[in-house]
């Protein structure tokens, strides 16, 4: 009997080892997936990478753009303003965690150390946390602060304005209080009068929270173009052949928004065991008024990630980085998501 066709899998396109990391930042900047930092394996005196690296998904080539920032990190995330400035919010430097602000400049190909400003407030220090882009000077940060010895009960929540022209950044503290989180992702989704931003997973739950709410007006998303892989998100769910199940105990996956899809995948469980790296996929399918959660194992486990991340261009999923089975080998590939007809 002949095995049953895979439902969806990550397809290879290339190989550098430039791209082994983990716990790194992988966003799309003018037209290429640029990445920083990260850990190069799991031996926790391992200190984090500094350089910047540039994946050309035309080409399918890796080269190094900046050698060294001289501002490593791992665990931080980051935002993409007008498609010049990549902003790195937080962080692990190899002995602190951190809340600084450190920026790229791809027309210049160089990195820049912003001040803080007047007013600013910032968190004791970041890591594994969530930075969601809210409009070119305004960005939602969630996660939960503190230094190598504090951790606070509850995830902090702040607002982080941003002045590119000026390269000025401050911070404001907001009263809401989520659950304590360290891993989880965040999902800017449609409300009927604006958006909300959900966060979910690094916590032993699958409790979905609600981290902020926007009007139209004060809010800028841009638009993604993936006709071909929402369709084919969109068969996947009608399919059928997924569970009614939501990520629980999971930290460290990867979320993209793939038109009205959360696509979420990877991680590792927060329960205890030798086996803790997955090979999940999730879909949140926000198309009604009640979303839902469905879930799709993975059949092959060699593409079992943690720390990866992923991103969306040109009509194409992309899976960067991350550790493998073993959850201290990084992987060198980049695959593609590849749902068959």
């Amino acid at each position: 009997m002949s095995a049953a066709p895979s439902l969806w899998e990550w397809k290879p396109i290339a190989r550098d080892a430039l791209l082994a990391r983990a716990h790194h930042s992988c966003d799309v900047v003018r037209g290429k997936l640029l990445l920083f930092g990260g850990l190069r394996s799991g031996e926790p005196k391992e200190p984090p990478l500094g350089d910047t690296v540039a994946f050309d998904p035309v080409l399918l080539t890796a080269e190094t753009v900046v050698p060294d920032s001289r501002d490593p990190r791992s665990h931080h995330d980051t935002a993409v303003l007008a498609d010049r400035w990549l902003c790195v919010v937080g962080g692990w430097d190899g002995a602190h965690r951190i809340s600084s602000v450190g920026c790229f400049d791809a027309e210049q190909g160089r990195w820049e150390r912003w001040a803080e400003g007047p007013s600013n407030d910032p968190p004791v220090g970041l890591s594994s946390h969530t930075c969601t882009k809210v409009s070119e000077h305004e960005l939602r940060v969630v996660g939960r602060q503190g230094g190598l010895r504090t951790q606070r009960r509850f995830a902090s929540l702040y607002t982080l304005r941003i002045n590119p022209t000026t390269k000025t950044y401050w911070y404001k503290e907001e009263d809401l209080r989520l659950a304590s989180r360290a891993g989880h992702s965040a999902m800017l989704l449609h409300d009927p009068g604006g958006y909300r931003l959900v966060v979910f997973g690094g916590r032993d739950s699958c409790d979905l929270e609600v981290a902020g709410h926007w009007s139209k007006a004060k809010i800028h998303v841009e638009p993604v173009h993936a006709p071909k892989l929402t369709a084919q998100l969109s068969r996947l769910v009608g399919s059928g052949r997924g569970s009614p199940q939501a990520p629980k105990g999971l930290r460290h996956q990867s979320c993209s928004m793939v038109g009205p899809f959360a696509v979420v995948f990877g991680g590792e469980t927060l329960a205890k065991g030798r086996d803790a790296v997955c090979n999940d996929l999730y879909i949140y399918d926000t198309r009604c008024s009640s979303p839902s959660w469905l879930h799709f194992p993975g059949s092959d486990r060699r593409q079992k990630r943690v720390g990866h991340r992923t991103c969306l261009w040109d009509d194409k999923l992309y899976l960067v980085g991350g550790f493998g089975p073993d959850g201290k080998t990084p992987c060198p590939e980049v695959c593609v998501l590849d749902i068959p007809e």
